[in-house]
């Protein structure tokens, strides 16, 4: 397949992972010495590489769980010599763990985002001293479930705690 850009080729190997069961993220990238293009680019599977130890999280020193498992799905994006296009020049689709079911696949990374309807659904409750737990669990009743959820708890969490970080010492919101 050839690809206009390299940010579409990205778009369509994480709309074919979303669709397939698991998540990816950017790996490496190879540059032209000429004009500085980027001409090799891997996307893989989030779960690719090893990791011996589990990291410590930087706060709270809770360990966190080892999600590498040395999968080799990957994508290599090659630069037309000559043209802007991007092109599939290799792909590798062999992964070594259980792809996410359709069932559970809305709570991979790339399928969780916070839409501004959420952000501010957060910001009002947030006035009315209700908390980002209990915001989560009274938007999951009015969408209907868990299985319509476009976030996590985590994602609003987060969210709440970016707000404040931001408005410390200012007016609350």
């Amino acid at each position: 397949m050839m690809f206009d850009t390299l940010q579409q080729a990205i778009s369509f190997y994480e709309n074919y992972a979303r669709v397939s069961g698991f998540d990816t993220r950017l790996y490496s990238t190879k540059k032209r010495k000429s004009d500085g293009k980027i001409s090799l680019k891997y996307c893989v599977c989030n779960k690719e590489g090893l990791r011996e130890t589990p990291r410590l999280h930087a706060d709270c020193k809770k360990k966190r769980p080892i999600t590498k498992m040395g999968c080799k799905a990957r994508i290599t994006l090659k630069l037309i010599n000559g043209q802007d296009n991007y092109v599939i020049f290799s792909i590798h689709e062999g992964h070594i763990h259980p792809l996410t079911t359709p069932n559970s696949a809305h709570h991979t990374k790339q399928s969780r985002n916070l839409t501004l309807a959420h952000k501010k659904y957060i910001m009002d409750n947030s006035r009315a001293n209700i908390r980002a737990t209990k915001s989560y669990r009274l938007m999951k009743e009015h969408v209907g479930g868990y299985q319509n959820m476009e976030a996590s708890v985590i994602d609003f969490k987060n969210f709440t705690r970016d707000i404040r970080k931001h408005i410390r010492g200012k007016e609350r919101f």
